[in-house]
Parts: C-alpha cells; sequence; structure tokens
C-alpha cells in the first residue's frame, strides 16, 4: 500500500469545495451509508448475534478502512464479465493494472475529498491503495461514534468479545456517493481454514503478547529464513506439537480396525484406519497430473500468492525440507519462493497468531504439490481482521501473482459481514478479474453453519460471485495411487468409550457404555466442507442452467430471486484423508521439524490453485477468473469422463482414527474415534446448554452440481479442457 501524499492542510479547501462547512461553520447534513447498519440481512441469522455486553472504551484503538466506489462500477463489472466469459470476443483480453486505474478507478479528487474529511474528524488517514480504492485510517472509539454519529459495543460471539456499530454510519451527504463502504469499524475476525481433526490437540500457544509485535519487511526466501528467525521468533512462538497416531494406513483401506467392537448401525466391519496422510506424489496420481507434470505442465512460468495473517520463521526451510523427504525430484527451491510481510504483527492474542503457523506450512506445500514448478510468493497480512482484504488488495494493486489462493475466511460473512465490507472487496475482485488474476477462497469447515450460529448461511468472501469457493472432499487414494472414491467431506463422530474417558468425563461414556461407541452410529455431527445458498447475491450468469433450481431457489422466500450458490469445485479436504505436511512445532524434549497429517478446505484451496497454475502454463496464458469457464465446462457432454469427477452419495462409509489424548505421544492414553464419511443426517445448535435445536444438514452431494461440492472434484482431463483457446 502506498502511503498518502495528499497535503491534508489544505483539507478545509477540499471541504468548502464539497459545500462542507469546516470546524468553524455549522455541521454538514449527514446521511447514512447504505449497507453499514448493524446486524445479518437477514432474520435467519438472529442467533448468532447476540446482545452487547458493554460499551466500547471511549481510548480503545481502531484500525479501519474506507472503500471507494470505482469511477464507472458497472463498466468494471461489464469489463469483468466480458474477460471471463468463454463466449466473449474480449475474453482474456485482460488490461494491466496501469489501463484498469486509468479506466475504472475512483478519481484522486474523490480521494482527496474523502481524505480531507476524516482529517478534519481527527482521523489519522494511514495510506491509500495504490488503485485508490481504499483509505486506510486509525483512531479512537471516541472518535468515530462522533465522526460517524453512532456509538460502539463490545458484543459476545462463539466466545470471542468483538466491536461493532450500534447504528448506522453516516457521513456528509456530499461524500457519501463516493464510499462503497467502511470496513473494520465492526469486528469480524477471519479464522484459517486448516484443521487437524484431533478435537484434542487444537488450541495453539496463545501467550504472545500485544508488546512484543513482530516487525518485517518484504524480502524472499533466502535472506528472510534467519532474519525472521531471530524477530518473529521471539513474538510469536512456534505451535505446540502434534503427530499421528498408530495405527493408521499409507494408503486408503491397507489396514483394518479387527481389534474394537463393529460401529453397528448398517456400517460395514471392520473399518479401514484413517491414512496417516496423503504424500504429494499419492495426490498428482489421485488426480491425474503425474503424467502431465512429467511431461512438465507444472505450473513453471506462473506465480502462485498465499495470503494468510503472520508469518512462520520457518516457512520456507520448512516446505523444503518437506519436499525433499517427499517430493522426490520436485524440491522446492529458493529460487521459487519469496515473502511479502506486513512491516508490523499486531493483534497476537486476540488472533491466536501461532494457529496460523500450520495455516502457511500447509497452505505452501499443498501448492507445491499440485505445481511443484510455479513460483510461490507468501503474503503475511499484519493481522486476521481488515488487514488481510488489503493483503489480497495489495496482491492485485501490483499484479504480484497470476493466482491468489486464500484459506481462511469468515463464518456465515454472506449475512454477518455488513453490505459495505462484502461491496469493497468486491471492488477488489473485480479489479483482479479485469487484470487477468484468479482468487480462490477456501469455503469454510462448518458446514452449512447451523452447528455454530443456529442458521444455515454461507461465508464470506467464498460467497462472492467473483472469485472461485473451493470445498471439501474426503479422497480415498490407493496403493498404486488411483482414485478409488472421492466423497463429499461432512463427518459424523463417534468414540470408543474406554476407562481412560470415563476419567475425562466424555459426555455419554459412562460404566454401562464401557467399550461401545458414543454416541452410537452414526454418531453427532463434527465438521465438513463449507457451502449453501447466498442471502444477498443473486444467481450469477454462469451459474444459470448448471446449478440445480431448488438450491438457487432455497432462500427465494426472504430474497425473492435466485440467489448465487457455493463451493464451485472441491478436492481433499477431510482432515481424516487429508495430507501428510512438515512444521517446525514445540514438543516437549525441544522445538522441531516433524511431519502430521492435516486438512480442512485450507488444503482444498491451495491444491486447486497449483492445479489452476498448471492450467495457466498449458494455456499458455493466465486464464484469470475461471468460474465462467469452469461452468461451461460442466454443461458439455463428457464433463465427467474428463474434466470433472462427480462426487455422488456412496453408502454408508466411516474410518477408524486414533490420536494421542496430549497429541504427542501414548503418554496419557489413546482416544479411539469412528469417523463417519458423508455425513448427511441431523445436526444440532445450542444457544444455551439446555436450549438446542436440530436440523437435517443442509448440504448434500448429487449426480452433477451439489452444495456441499459444486461441480464436483479435478478429473484428469480437467487441465486438458481449461488450457483450449
Amino acid at each position: 500500500m502506498k502511503r498518502v501524499i495528499v497535503a491534508f492542510a489544505s483539507s478545509g479547501i477540499w471541504l468548502a469545495l464539497l459545500g462542507i462547512p469546516t470546524a468553524n461553520a455549522a455541521a454538514p447534513a449527514t446521511v447514512p451509508l447504505p449497507g453499514s447498519a448493524p446486524g445479518p440481512a437477514t432474520a435467519e441469522a438472529q442467533a448468532a448475534l447476540g446482545e452487547p455486553v458493554e460499551a466500547t472504551p471511549a481510548q480503545a484503538p481502531v484500525e479501519f478502512s474506507v472503500g471507494l466506489e470505482p469511477s464507472d462500477p458497472a463498466g468494471a463489472a461489464a469489463f469483468a464479465r466480458a474477460v471471463s466469459d468463454p463466449t466473449n470476443a474480449s475474453y482474456r483480453h485482460f488490461l494491466t493494472t496501469a489501463q484498469w486505474e486509468k479506466r475504472f478507478s475512483p478519481s484522486k479528487s474523490s480521494v482527496e475529498a474523502v481524505s480531507a474529511w476524516l482529517s478534519s474528524q481527527g482521523i489519522a488517514v494511514e495510506g491509500v491503495s495504490a488503485d485508490r480504492m481504499t483509505i486506510q485510517a486509525s483512531t479512537s472509539a471516541a472518535t468515530i461514534e462522533h465522526a460517524f454519529g453512532t456509538s460502539l459495543a463490545q458484543y459476545r460471539l462463539r466466545g470471542k468479545t468483538l466491536r461493532a456499530n450500534t447504528g448506522a454510519l453516516s457521513v456528509p451527504a456530499a461524500i457519501a456517493p463516493l464510499i462503497s463502504g467502511v470496513s473494520g469499524v465492526a469486528q469480524r475476525p477471519n479464522k484459517p481454514a486448516a484443521l487437524k481433526g484431533s478435537d484434542l490437540s487444537e488450541s495453539e500457544a496463545k501467550g504472545a503478547s500485544e508488546a512484543d509485535e513482530a516487525s518485517a519487511s518484504p524480502q524472499s526466501a533466502p535472506k528472510i529464513s534467519a532474519r525472521a528467525k531471530k524477530k518473529a521468533g521471539k513474538e510469536i512462538p512456534q505451535p505446540p506439537g502434534f503427530r499421528n497416531a498408530p495405527p493408521c494406513s499409507s494408503y486408503y483401506g491397507q489396514a483394518s480396525d479387527t481389534s474394537d467392537p463393529p460401529y453397528g448401525g448398517g456400517f460395514p466391519s471392520p473399518l479401514p484406519y484413517a491414512p496417516c496422510g496423503y504424500t504429494p506424489p499419492q495426490l498428482q496420481s489421485a488426480y491425474g497430473l503425474s503424467s502431465q507434470i512429467a511431461g512438465g505442465i507444472d505450473g513453471r512460468g506462473v506465480k502462485v500468492a498465499i495470503v494468510d495473517a503472520y508469518a512462520s520463521p520457518t516457512l520456507f526451510a520448512d516446505a523444503r525440507q518437506y519436499s525433499l523427504k517427499n517430493q522426490p525430484g520436485q524440491t522446492l527451491e529458493s529460487s521459487q519462493y519469496g515473502q511479502l510481510l506486513a512491516k508490523k504483527f499486531t493483534n497476537l492474542t486476540e488472533c491466536e497468531a501461532s494457529e496460523w503457523f500450520g495455516e502457511q506450512t500447509l497452505d505452501v506445500e499443498a501448492v507445491h504439490a499440485t505445481a511443484p514448478g510455479a513460483q510461490i510468493l507468501y503474503v503475511g497480512a499484519k493481522n486476521c481482521e481488515n488487514a488481510m482484504f488489503e493483503a489480497v488488495q495489495q496482491v492485485v494493486d501490483g499484479h504480484l501473482a497470476d493466482i491468489i489462493t486464500n484459506s481462511w475466511g469468515d463464518d456465515g460473512g454472506d449475512v454477518l459481514d455488513s453490505a459495505g465490507t462484502r461491496h469493497a472487496f468486491d471492488n477488489v475482485l473485480l479489479m483482479a478479474a479485469g487484470t487477468g488474476i484468479g482468487v480462490q477462497f477456501s469455503s469454510g469447515d462448518e458446514g452449512d453453519e447451523f452447528a455454530n450460529l443456529g442458521a444455515s448461511v454461507a461465508d464470506y468472501p467464498s460467497s462472492s460471485p467473483y472469485q472461485t469457493a473451493v470445498g471439501g472432499t474426503s479422497l480415498q487414494v490407493g496403493q498404486v495411487g488411483s482414485r478409488l472414491g472421492e466423497l463429499g467431506w461432512s463427518t459424523s463422530l463417534s468414540e470408543l468409550c474406554t476407562p481412560l474417558l470415563l476419567e475425562e468425563e466424555l459426555p455419554g461414556c459412562t460404566k454401562g457404555k464401557l467399550n461401545s461407541w458414543v454416541p452410537k452410529a452414526p454418531g453427532e455431527y463434527d465438521y465438513g466442507s463449507g457451502g449453501g445458498t447466498s442471502y444477498v447475491y443473486p444467481e450469477p450468469y454462469y451459474q444459470q442452467g448448471i446449478v440445480p433450481a431448488a438450491l438457487a431457489s432455497r432462500n427465494k422466500r426472504a430474497t425473492g430471486e435466485a440467489n448465487r450458490v457455493e463451493p464451485d469445485i472441491s478436492m481433499d479436504a477431510d482432515p481424516t484423508t487429508g495430507m501428510l505436511v512438515g512444521e517446525t512445532q514445540s514438543f516437549p524434549d525441544g522445538t522441531y521439524y516433524d511431519q502430521y497429517r492435516i486438512g480442512g478446505t485450507s488444503l482444498s484451496s491451495p491444491l486447486f490453485a497449483g492445479v489452476m497454475a498448471d492450467a495457466d502454463q498449458a494455456a499458455g496464458t493466465p486464464l484469470g477468473f475461471v468460474n465462467p469457464l469452469l461452468y461451461r465446462l460442466a454443461a458439455t457432454p463428457g464433463a465427467y469422463a474428463g474434466p470433472y469427477y462427480d462426487v455422488i452419495p456412496a453408502g454408508q462409509q466411516a474410518d477408524v482414527r486414533v490420536d494421542y489424548l496430549d497429541g504427542v505421544d501414548a503418554a496419557e492414553g489413546l482416544l479411539t474415534s469412528v469417523r463417519v464419511l458423508d455425513y448427511e443426517g441431523r445436526e444440532q445448535f445450542c444457544k444455551r446448554p439446555n436450549k438446542c435445536s436440530t436440523q437435517k444438514t443442509a448440504l448434500n452431494v448429487a449426480p452433477g452440481f451439489d452444495s456441499m461440492t459444486g461441480i464436483g472434484a479435478p478429473g484428469s482431463g480437467l487441465i486438458t479442457a481449461l488450457a483450449k483457446p
């Protein structure tokens, strides 16, 4: 982001030119900003918000951004469609960044006018994005309340205390039309979509202090490793160690559980043990990439940006060591890797900073797994809030990559994020499409969100129609690397009641239940691929005729129209059929590199980014925003015999997983569980311990497009089909 160079001593001139009185004149007439009012867009999501618990302290610092409307919003949207639509004569005729900014960016006078007003209110203008669509600012909560004519309060949401405005934000009528939205006044922290899936060792170190904030500068991998370890390592500790517990299988179905009681409920017996974690060669083989990579279609010449919060000091070293151990002949070289880090990391405790290290490790190693020749740019935002949107914008502004993968999002953000926040970031996504950058987001790991929020709502940014939402599957890789099957990722869980878990007071585990599964088959919903029908976006043109009407119209009673459905496409995400990764972690006997299995749609998004890098190389040109092409291919005869693998119901399937109780070794005992694959039964939301409601999971798999996996998974012919002129 470039710094503001406007001389704000002249702000009074700008205010006068706009007809806005200065400090010595009467206060100007104000109007509420559209899309700035608090609360969800629909009554269906009211259960998620709760009541304010206290007023926001007057001196609490607030970092926020003001989005500015493009000079020609309709023209920007029309151009993005034209260059992304395979049937349009302008297909793939992208603009350069400079050309897009000249044609569509807000005017300098708009930036100066809004900046002048902010400055006149005592708000510090910190910077302006290169595309002039975002002004970064900071001030106190009291100043926000005075400037925008609202009050701020602290709310409890899913165990966190978050700030939000209690009313709409108001600004002078003269500048309101210039503003697309205000982001960051209401806190909506993003979270990584990575899961170890142990249900035991998910907590990371949370003791990092705000007083010890990391500081780093953009630099390349070979130089940052030692410096980052010296500086950032003091502030953000490596996460607690985690290992797979045996027995586990080197491929799906290699070993079966013959020692524990049958699961029952009509499930096969014995059940297979979970894989130990798939390696890059297994994933390449299962998705039909091996021969193409061997033939040189490996993403070379294509740059993939990975956006996360913070930066592990051992990120490159771990990824290189992992490739040496697990990707013969495809080592990640320093010449392929670079980093762009925030100058200062903030909100370390609130964002649980070290939890992001596993996410970063997974993202880098997964991109390299499916595109071993691609360039990788790791972008570390300063925190998990508004800064992550700004990090994506920075990549788009500088055209720093051809593809951007984002393994994070906001649970229920389709309705819980303000309309202004979504609109402002959607403008950035339109610029990405217009300049030939493909942007994708993980669809989330909480299924339809009912179990967490009490309503079936999609996440954001994955619900935006201007990016590719990547959902999750449960992949079954056989002994020779073949895809034995691929199911929708939706998991229910039962645990084996043992004396150890009786002592640990596992709910449902009683003396009478010893050596039996609790809950009984099919267990209770645990997690799964995010997705669903939007409440705020109409059905995009590229989904029409492909997405079943029943899915697109699911919310029609509330919206009055057919709506966007996500995800768009899916790859392996189930942490029980996930990828083996290597990461430096803090173990009881020291801090060192080790390997473990991980999943989540944090896996599927970077895996798909690698596939897209391969496709860009094969096409000889960036494919940009690929959704219109993906759906056009889905409509062609034979789509599920070439480009796509149809994820359909596959009967009752489950596997057995063993975990260390302490996440590290058997010293404290073992936990044995059954994980049901493609669970589509009941799920439960509890607003309070004794106030619960249930519903059938809203996401399901079906032939063709479905709400759990979208079009389906990549087939062996996808890259060839994408690369055709």
